[in-house]
């Protein structure tokens, strides 16, 4: 072989190998394997299993990160628990840098749950190009289901990661829920990220966001992660409880019981 053929020969080689040899490609590289558009698929899962219940077992979970070992046996715990729990809620943070493959990884995870799960957004999902992959992976950032008689609307109030140059939270769909459907729902449930307070808020909005949330019919409790401890406060003094939900770290999470009259909830260490 001479010169000329022994350097094509390299070369064809090269291209080879980096499409599917042992280089690795770029960790922001937004190319998803697998499953897709899974929040859509487990709503409307939720929405069947659910229809006609006056009584829901939520599970809350949240900032799992790479938290591999305490992710798994937060999951094995709920599966234990299965038949007493309608759904999971996850309040974002399932990655730590935002990479496709720490998507893929926690997916796996997730996927174990016996029970149908939606993902919401944190902080960390964001780094990179994280938010086209959670696009991809799980659908839009904000978005709304009902199951039974309650509508559970989750939001993206990750501002910091806009530079607030985006309208994060978002006010024309919060209101847009307050009516979508109103007929179909009697109770409310809101879940986010972050919280009102915390640094990856817009707190310069936090008095409006508390208002338009008091106009949601029914509304039960706010839900939300990222501070990774449990706490329970009436953050706007008036009667409205915001729970925060501990990390897989803590290794614990809230079980929510909603009824027509009201609610209750366990604070579940595993």
């Amino acid at each position: 072989m001479n010169h000329k053929n022994i350097l094509l020969f390299l070369v064809t080689v090269l291209f080879v190998a980096c499409d599917k040899g042992p280089f690795d490609i770029h960790p922001y590289d937004v190319h998803i394997t697998g499953a897709t558009n899974l929040n859509a698929t487990n709503i409307a899962k939720i929405e069947e299993t659910c229809k006609g219940k006056d009584t829901l077992r939520v599970a809350f979970i949240s900032d799992t990160h790479l938290w591999v070992s305490q992710f798994q046996k937060e999951v094995d715990d709920i599966n234990r628990r299965k038949d007493s729990i309608d759904f999971v809620v996850h309040c974002g943070d399932i990655t730590d840098t935002g990479t496709t493959r720490e998507y893929e990884w926690t997916r796996k995870i997730l996927e174990k749950l016996e029970r149908p799960h939606v993902v919401l957004i944190g902080n960390h999902d964001f780094l990179g190009t994280g938010d086209q992959v959670y696009e991809n992976m799980y659908g839009d950032l904000d978005f709304s289901f009902i199951a039974g008689t309650t509508k559970f609307v989750c939001l993206n109030t990750n501002a910091t990661e806009y530079d607030y140059l985006a309208a994060v939270p978002n006010f024309d769909y919060m209101d847009e829920q307050i009516h979508a459907d109103s007929a179909k729902f009697n109770h409310t449930v809101v879940c986010m990220h972050a919280g009102p307070g915390s640094e990856q808020f817009n707190n310069n909005v936090t008095k409006m966001f508390g208002y338009v949330l008091s106009l949601y019919p029914g509304l039960y409790c706010c839900l939300y992660g990222h501070d990774h401890h449990f706490q329970a406060t009436d953050m706007y003094h008036n009667g409205t409880m915001w729970y925060e939900i501990a990390s897989a770290q803590a290794r614990e999470y809230l079980l929510f019981t909603f009824t027509p009259n009201g609610y209750s909830y366990e604070r579940i260490h595993y």
